[in-house]
């Protein structure tokens, strides 16, 4: 598309205009609107009654105030992200070179990239985590590794070992 834009962006945009969207209409946060609830949720369709069929609380005009309200939030989000990434754009390019070359960034290289130094070599555990979670799954105990203390025990060896999907945020 226009300047190299995908489909691949499709789920954030509806995310993001969601979020917005909830932001004028049930949350409060436009000084515009006000803190008012102007959207509830549709909820499930209950009895063969359709969703459609609900009359929606608001008027034509408010309805066009919501939506020039959350456009302006996206307008606003967009243009700060596409800031960040300007002001960042080195970073953002060797990141995505490690990531051609290394397929799979762990965090403390992402943080190395992050504050300008390249990325650190992380040893990769002697088996791949699906295979650990497979071994789990299946109550196998995996060989133990040389890296692994002898006080260990059976369960914490069948434990998947951290990579970098899966862990606690504060971790990222």
């Amino acid at each position: 598309g226009k300047d190299g834009i995908t489909t691949g962006a499709a789920n954030d945009i509806e995310r993001a205009s969601q979020l917005a969207r909830s932001m004028v209409t049930k949350w409060g946060f436009s000084e515009r609107m006000g803190p008012l609830l102007y959207d509830e949720d549709d909820g499930e369709v209950f009895l063969g009654m359709a969703a459609a069929s609900q009359p929606k609380p608001v008027s034509s005009r408010t309805a066009r105030e919501i939506d020039e309200e959350v456009r302006a939030i996206i307008d606003e989000c967009y243009s700060t992200a596409k800031q960040i990434l300007a002001d960042h754009e080195d970073k953002l390019h060797k990141m995505a070179d490690a990531l051609v070359e290394l397929e799979t960034l762990m965090p403390e290289q992402a943080d190395d990239i992050m504050a300008g130094k390249p990325p650190r070599v992380i040893e990769t555990p002697s088996e791949r985590p699906s295979e650990q979670m497979d071994a789990a799954a299946n109550d196998e105990t995996p060989a133990p590794d040389a890296d692994v203390p002898p006080s260990e025990s059976a369960a914490d060896r069948r434990r998947p070992k951290p990579g970098p999907i899966g862990r606690p945020a504060e971790e990222h």
